[in-house]
């Protein structure tokens, strides 16, 4: 009996110690794991364009003021205003899709879900082109913000909660914009702002940073950025932006009009270059691939439809998380602005 209840003791004692392994294990996987994958999860039913309701399809109006174009549209019901600023060699255009009432939209993949987000909120939305191939601090300055407040009286909307999103130039655009327009609290993306450059009263709006570590300098000034503006007693924040991997079916999932059989036939070719390693990572910015040379030069250039290649290229940019759009925060964004609804 006594022997028996020894190897009892024995079996309890090894199987406790293989739960006690197992824990820590798991928990040094998590603590210590890559962590690329961690921020954020993409593709699939969760972020797939087709997964917005119809009722906040892209119906957007064009106008012409002020030596500009703008684009906008009003949900049933608004509760809040956005403006957004597109960052170099953008312009409205890229925020919503082709149709009958914008034929000259393109629908960049991650501009058109922003858009989209901000619509099924109840979000209305105004984006304007910038009259060169980036922002200007001076004169522009002052016509945008005549047209954002000739637009919010125009539609009625002077009674909402405003707000702005910036992309990069457009987050230099918004950050001194700011200091004109009363916001209730802005996005800057991709971008630190000009706080060197402007005077930051008490006043001035929330602020989020949503940037991508990868780029350290800009992820050393906005450090230092909220830090200065934390001092003036501003609400701020930062959504880090991590790289993601690719898979054969991430540019259908994330590209309207784009197949998933295009789609794994490219990653194949990805892969197949050198393009992403053996997880699926980018190796490089995807403005550095020559993956469009490689179509042509395997004569595959019809394999892409030319009105989709820079949809592609954003979707790269975006997987290697250093210099992009990004719509995979707009859960953090715009309970940001919710959050500041006064």
């Amino acid at each position: 009996m006594a022997r028996r209840g020894h190897r009892s003791r024995l079996r309890n004692g090894v199987s406790a110690a293989s739960v006690v392994l197992i824990v820590l294990v798991v928990f040094l996987f998590f603590r210590f794991g890559d962590k690329r994958t961690k921020e954020p999860v993409i593709g699939g039913a969760e972020r797939r364009w087709s997964s917005f309701d119809a009722s906040v399809k892209s119906r957007p109006t064009v106008e012409y003021r002020n030596g500009t174009d703008l684009i906008w549209q009003i949900p049933d019901s608004p509760k809040a205003v956005l403006f957004i600023a597109h960052g170099c060699n953008g312009r409205a255009a890229n925020f919503w899709d082709r149709s009958s009432s914008c034929e000259g939209c393109v629908g960049l993949p991650e501009e058109r879900l922003i858009v989209l987000e901000a619509l099924s909120r109840g979000f209305a939305v105004l984006a304007v082109s910038s009259m060169g191939r980036c922002w200007t601090m001076g004169e522009e300055r002052t016509v945008v913000g005549e047209i954002i407040e000739w637009w919010v009286v125009k539609n009625g909307l002077g009674k909402l909660p405003a707000f702005a999103l910036g992309a990069s130039s457009g987050g230099y655009f918004v950050s001194a914009l700011a200091t004109d327009l009363k916001f209730g609290a802005i996005v800057l993306m991709i971008a630190e702002g000009v706080f060197d450059q402007i005077d930051v009263l008490g006043d001035y709006p929330p602020t989020l940073f949503v940037h991508m570590p990868k780029d350290t300098r800009r992820k050393l000034k906005i450090e230092e950025f909220m830090v200065e503006l934390k001092k003036k007693g501003i609400d701020v924040a930062e959504v880090k932006c991590m790289e993601f991997p690719l898979s054969p079916n991430t540019l259908a999932d994330r590209i309207p009009g784009l197949g998933n059989d295009v789609s794994a036939e490219l990653f194949k070719i990805f892969r197949r270059e050198g393009f992403v390693d053996e997880n699926g990572y980018m190796k490089k910015d995807g403005r550095a691939m020559q993956w469009k040379k490689v179509l042509d030069v395997e004569n595959k250039a019809t394999l892409l439809d030319k009105r989709l290649i820079n949809h592609v290229q954003e979707e790269l940019n975006l997987a290697f998380a250093f210099h992009e759009m990004t719509s995979l925060q707009s859960e953090q964004i715009f309970k940001w602005f919710e959050s500041h609804v006064s």
